[in-house]
């Protein structure tokens, strides 16, 4: 087997971000006596994935982001809140929430005895910790590495560097970054050099600029070109 050290990304490729997400901010905005209509949810979910595309661009700081979002949406619909503290009951809340994707457990076992694997994920420290935690993602993983902690975003190199630093033995050449984000998972691997597998469930559209490895429809996919 070529891979020896696999390094996976978390929300949308392990988690389902999508349900835990929803979750948190339901709670969220109904503590503050906002109804959680399915277009407000929607509304936050755009602001959101526009905002993370900005932060992997350098072009917004995490810690405007994250408050940044609720000022957002409260102006969209003139909701008068104090978005700072929307921002950190979101976050308590979001920590709590783990929805595992179908099948994720499952190839995480199959994996862990025949290479080394490593969550690389971005986000707020506290909040993946603890959804790390609670997982029971720690029987199967070597480690996790956030970006919260490390100081950059994937794709940054200087989040591959770290990682690559931190982790014994590293070899680009017999390690692979699965993870379901085109700009920061694929785009992040690629550009470091090491092979890349796209976990693509919706069978989005390739680019053809990008030389993706694999692209895996689902996680038997994943399973079988690593194991190739």
């Amino acid at each position: 087997m070529k891979y020896k050290t696999l390094l996976f990304d978390a929300d949308g490729t392990l988690f389902d971000f999508a349900k835990c997400e929803d979750v948190a901010l339901r709670e969220t905005l109904e503590s503050f006596d906002i109804e959680a209509t399915d277009a407000v949810v929607a509304d936050y979910s755009a602001i959101n994935e526009s905002l993370w595309k900005m932060l992997e661009r350098g072009e917004i700081e995490k810690r405007v982001l994250f408050y940044r979002r609720f000022e957002l949406l409260c102006e969209k619909y003139g909701f008068l809140r104090d978005a700072l503290e929307m921002s950190k009951k979101y976050a308590a809340t979001l920590a709590e929430q783990v929805y595992l994707l179908d099948g994720a457990e499952e190839l995480c076992e199959k994996l862990s005895g025949v290479a080394d694997m490593y969550i690389v994920t971005n986000g707020i420290d506290f909040v993946q910790k603890r959804r790390y935690a609670k997982s029971g993602f720690e029987k199967y993983f070597k480690g996790v590495f956030i970006s919260g902690e490390i100081g950059h975003e994937k794709p940054a190199a200087e989040f591959f560097e770290h990682v690559a630093n931190a982790v014994p033995n590293f070899d680009k050449q017999s390690a692979l970054m699965i993870g379901d984000s085109l700009t920061a998972d694929i785009k992040g691997g690629i550009n470091f050099g090491i092979d890349t597998c796209w976990y693509n469930p919706k069978n989005k559209p390739v680019p053809e600029d990008m030389e993706i490895t694999n692209i895996s429809l689902d996680f038997d996919e994943v399973y079988k070109f690593i194991m190739s």
